[in-house]
């Protein structure tokens, strides 16, 4: 009985002050505070951190290659040149997204686009083998034109006189070509050149270039087509500076032509904020299939020029060898119209070569018949008197004298005495070395001439 009393007076001891309930519900209500207290310090600390990581977000720096507009709420901000935010040493700070958005424009980039739509079909191990120099046969014996890109030329420059229009007859060609351009006002590209919008882990450059892209390539293909179609085949193969300038022009027209109901009260000229920079044709040439015949036309026509350029420069050679620089001009200006006198004959004071050459010498000539002419008029007049005393005399001496001077010159003379009955026979066919021989003698008169 004691025992159990024992057991039981244990068993109710009181347990200690640390260990009891509400002890335990005192500690806790105080900690709470000190809980909340920190923890509203923390998210304080956190939510001010957020708030300036938010206001740092809208520091943004503008390369040396690009230029900036600034989007609120969807919109341009700012008026003016102050739209535009230029490169500078410091960044830019704007509200960030969702209040206000910065774009980039690569405006000082220049873009490289080729252009493959006029060349024929090559299939990636046909690029393989022309890169490493190697030649691969035909696929097709015919060309393609599904498959096979190209662009007419026109066969001959005439026209119809009654029409005014060109030949019906074309030629093809292969072509390459190559358009450099650069974004020349920001403003007016982002208003009107539609560019997707951007993803998370998109670069604006690389979206921009493949928006614009089909649309620059579509006008750069409709300025090809009609630039080379004035052309002939031999003229787009050699001329592959004139015709890219050709191509550019017609392609900056079709860009100036683009116009919006707004830009078109403004009178802008270029809408799309594209510059090209320059279209380069980095090859030509003529369809496979007929190279053997065009390379045999090619040769005829290159031997056709050789010899209109060879009978040119003799024609030029034989005009300045005749009268010199001034024969094409002396010929015009006496022919088409005439020209006044004193410019024609200045022009014959600067002849030279053989026409002057012969009028030196026709000039001497008339020189010299005008005073034999007038050396015979005084030797008549002197006659006159005498001729006028006793004529027979005088004629008998003009006679001699004349006779001599006809004899002077002759190699072999006869005199023969007229006799009657006798007959006279003269060999005139005599041997031909007598004549020589006479020469070669030192005495002899016609030796000395």
């Amino acid at each position: 009985m004691t025992k159990h009393y024992h057991e039981n007076n244990h068993d109710l001891q009181p347990a200690s002050p640390d260990k009891s309930p509400a002890a335990e519900l005192d500690a806790a209500a105080k900690s709470l505070p000190e809980a909340l207290r920190i923890s509203f310090i923390t998210l304080k600390v956190i939510m001010i951190a957020l708030v300036a990581l938010f206001l740092m977000s809208g520091f943004e720096t503008v390369g040396s290659d690009e230029q900036a507009l600034v989007l609120r709420f969807g919109k341009i901000r700012g008026v003016g040149k102050n739209k535009i935010l230029k490169p500078r040493a410091w960044p830019y700070w704007v509200f960030p997204y969702p209040i206000e958005e910065i774009v980039k424009i690569p405006v000082g980039k220049k873009v490289d686009l080729p252009i493959r739509s006029f060349w024929y079909y090559q299939s990636k191990q046909d690029l393989l083998d022309e890169s490493q120099g190697k030649t691969r046969p035909l696929r097709n014996e015919t060309l393609d034109p599904i498959t096979d890109g190209y662009c007419l030329t026109c066969s001959e420059k005439h026209s119809d006189a009654l029409t005014g229009s060109k030949g019906s007859d074309y030629n093809i060609v292969h072509s390459k070509w190559q358009l450099t351009y650069q974004i020349d006002d920001p403003e007016l590209f982002f208003k009107n050149v539609f560019v997707e919008d951007l993803k998370p882990g998109d670069i604006y450059f690389n979206l921009m270039t493949k928006c614009i892209t089909p649309l620059l390539k579509n006008l750069l293909e409709d300025a090809v087509v009609t630039t080379m179609v004035n052309y002939t085949i031999d003229e787009a193969i050699k001329s592959q500076d004139s015709i890219p300038k050709d191509v550019k022009s017609l392609l900056e027209e079709k860009l100036r032509s683009i116009k919006t109901d707004e830009d078109e009260e403004d009178e802008i000229e270029n809408v799309c904020g594209i510059k090209v920079v320059s279209v380069y044709l980095t090859d030509i040439t003529w369809p496979r299939q007929v190279d053997e015949a065009f390379q045999a036309a090619h040769k005829a026509s290159q031997e056709s020029q050789k010899a209109i350029s060879e009978a040119r420069t003799y024609a030029r050679n034989t005009l300045d060898e005749a009268a010199g620089p001034v024969a094409e001009e002396l010929f015009a200006a006496l022919h088409d119209p005439p020209a006044d006198e004193q410019t024609t004959e200045l022009l014959w004071s600067r002849l030279s070569g053989t026409a002057q050459e012969k009028i030196f010498k026709a000039r001497a000539y008339r020189t010299q018949v005008e005073a034999n002419a007038k050396a015979n008029a005084d030797y008549f007049q002197s006659l006159l008197p005498e001729y006028r005393q006793r004529p027979a005399l005088v004629i008998q001496g003009i006679y001699r004298d004349a006779i001599e001077d006809v004899l002077r010159n002759v190699d072999e003379k006869f005199v023969i005495q007229p006799t009657e009955g006798e007959e006279i026979r003269i060999l005139m066919n005599r041997d031909p070395t007598i004549k020589r021989e006479r020469k070669k003698k030192p005495g002899t008169e016609t030796a000395e001439k």
